[in-house]
């Protein structure tokens, strides 16, 4: 994900005026805008992997706007859903919010309140997937250690001294040292606290050494 990349807010409704009116708003607001007249139309098409929301109608013939929300989370495709109704339930609202939606409008939207809410959404994915971009980075740098640097990184992380690390692995502590700073320079870490964080992120546990 790249640092520069503008938020993308995505509008699936079946009602040309409304897509042409949030289309309009969300412009001027600076986000870049994609429009679907259906949810099967979204479906199949190829999402860029930026900072965004949807921003989802309820009802829509063939595939209504919940079904779409199950579907994507079927796919593992994630996005801040934010749904907007003119015949809204509270059983709709209920059943969005439970899967995860951000928040349910009713139409006619005030553009202040759809502003605010898609400004969030944006920011909270735009964290999401930052991390996320981080871990896949990680986990990269983390398949360039050798074994012996694994093993020695799992034992650091413990909190065991560089002599300790010497006689578990039947070694010296000069060797446990420079495989200790092969994999400070690996994984990108300025220091111990580095490593421990990044063994949590990468779900690295001592007795997997």
């Amino acid at each position: 994900m790249e640092a520069d990349q503008r938020p993308v807010v995505y509008v699936v409704d079946d009602d040309p005026s409304v897509l042409k009116s949030l289309e309009r708003l969300l412009r001027s607001a600076g986000y870049d805008v994609e429009t679907f007249t259906s949810a099967l139309e979204f479906l199949e098409s190829h999402h860029r992997d930026t900072p965004g929301c949807l921003i989802l109608d309820v009802e829509m013939p063939v595939l209504n706007g919940l079904d779409l929300q199950e579907r994507l989370a079927a796919r593992d495709i994630a996005f801040p859903v934010i749904f907007i109704t003119g015949h809204g339930t509270v059983p709709m609202s209920v059943r969005a919010m439970k899967a995860g939606a951000v928040d349910f409008l009713q139409k006619p939207l005030l553009d202040r309140d759809l502003l605010d809410v898609v400004s969030g959404a944006v920011a909270n994915d735009g964290q999401v997937k930052r991390e996320q971009w981080r871990l896949k980075e990680l986990r990269e740098r983390l398949k360039n250690l050798t074994p012996r640097e694994y093993q020695v990184f799992g034992l650091v992380v413990t909190g065991m001294l560089n002599k300790q690390i010497a006689f578990h692995l039947g070694t010296t502590e000069k060797t446990v040292k420079v495989h200790r700073a092969r994999v400070m320079e690996k994984l990108g870490a300025q220091s111990l606290a580095d490593l421990v964080r990044f063994a949590e992120k990468l779900g690295i546990r001592s007795q997997e050494v």
